[in-house]
């Protein structure tokens, strides 16, 4: 059965789809349930872009993880590969922080519009990792070897000999 492995990969990448897109309605329905119908008397407009606000920051990363799930075909119509495994990490990861730190911002807003602050997590995070690419490029950035003192060097030493000893397993005979 050739292409096993692709057809099992567009399965898993549809389900998991659907699986955010039922969160992003729920969060969506809750917020404008609750929000709406039970706090009427203090929505206003702010609250009005705050939905916007999230209905935005769920479409792109959503969008963008839909395209990197989309299987891809021959001329022939035979599928050639399931599209990229949503499981990994890197920008995928990202964006799934993305949409799961909305759904919080956005479920939690109806308690206290403070929550709002949380979405500075998602910059603060990208200029962390920033800092840290910027920083490998720098000179005397990350080439530098820390300093390692006597001791230190002397256990290292002591391990790395123990480990590059062979290793005898007892065996019972009979």
């Amino acid at each position: 059965m050739a292409n096993q492995g692709a057809k099992k990969r567009k399965e898993e990448n549809a389900r998991h789809m659907a699986r955010i897109r039922q969160v992003i309605i729920a969060c969506n329905v809750i917020y404008v349930l609750v929000r709406m119908l039970f706090f009427h008397s203090t929505f206003t407009w702010k609250h009005w872009i705050g939905l916007i606000v999230t209905s935005l920051a769920y479409f792109i990363p959503y969008k963008q993880l839909d395209k990197m799930a989309t299987p891809s075909y021959d001329d022939d119509g035979e599928l050639l590969d399931g599209g990229f495994d949503m499981t990994t990490g890197g920008v995928c990861g990202y964006l799934h922080d993305i949409i799961y730190i909305t759904c919080f911002v956005q479920v939690m807003s109806i308690i206290s519009g403070k929550f709002w602050y949380t979405y500075l997590v998602i910059p603060a995070f990208g200029a962390y990792q920033s800092f840290g690419l910027i920083k490998g490029f720098l000179p005397g950035g990350s080439s530098e070897e820390p300093y390692e003192d006597e001791k230190t060097r002397k256990k290292r030493e002591k391990m790395e000999k123990k480990a590059s000893r062979p290793k005898f397993v007892k065996t019972r005979t009979r």
